[in-house]
């Protein structure tokens, strides 16, 4: 992973995590051990309202924290309820945490390329609804990541397993002196929720 990657994942505090907070991330921690004891394919499709910005960081991190333990077999997407674009903030704080993002396709929906390590596939990050032919259909935990998409989604076709896992949105920064400090604040909290996640897999 990249040197400037490794540094902030140093930084990150599990300690931190509330008891209770725990107790909500239990269940992904649950599916990912099962599939892991099994040998099977990990499939986690994390899910918010636009697949902006919560969703991704929580694919990125998530995807991150697996390679970082080791943890194989394991493929993390993101999706909404309705498609928009990624919020170009998302993929500045990433560059300033240490990956490596370029862009592979331009338009209103950019396709972007995000690394974590040279020898590794990139996360492909790009506004989708969450059952966009992009996505698995069948067998994959959807983490929804905002009460809205929650709320709006009483029913995900082909998921094992639903489990909320919900962030307050930095959205509530924008245009604000605060921005960059509110989604730097942001991703470490998801990043630090990852890494506690697959901290936990018994391989």
């Amino acid at each position: 992973m990249y040197s400037a990657l490794i540094n902030t994942i140093e930084q990150l505090q599990f300690q931190n995590i509330s008891e209770e907070r725990k107790t909500t991330l239990q269940p992904l921690i649950d599916f990912i051990q099962e599939k892991t004891d099994k040998g099977e394919n990990i499939n986690i499709n994390f899910i918010c309202t636009h697949n902006s910005r919560r969703s991704h960081l929580s694919q990125i991190w998530a995807q991150t924290g697996a390679s970082y333990f080791n943890i194989p077999n394991v493929y993390c997407y993101s999706g909404g309820t309705e498609e928009t674009a990624l919020f170009p903030q998302v993929t500045d704080t990433l560059i300033t945490q240490g990956f490596n993002i370029f862009k592979i396709a331009d338009s209103k929906n950019p396709v972007y390329a995000i690394k974590y390590d040279d020898n590794f596939l990139p996360v492909i990050g790009f506004s989708k609804k969450y059952d966009s032919p992009f996505n698995p259909t069948s067998g994959f935990a959807a983490i929804m990541t905002c009460s809205q998409a929650d709320g709006s989604c009483p029913f995900i076709a082909g998921a094992e397993k639903r489990i909320p896992i919900t962030f307050e949105d930095p959205k509530i920064s924008d245009n604000t002196p605060d921005q960059k400090k509110v989604y730097a604040e942001r991703s470490l909290q998801i990043a630090s929720e990852m890494f506690y996640i697959f901290s936990k897999i018994k391989k």
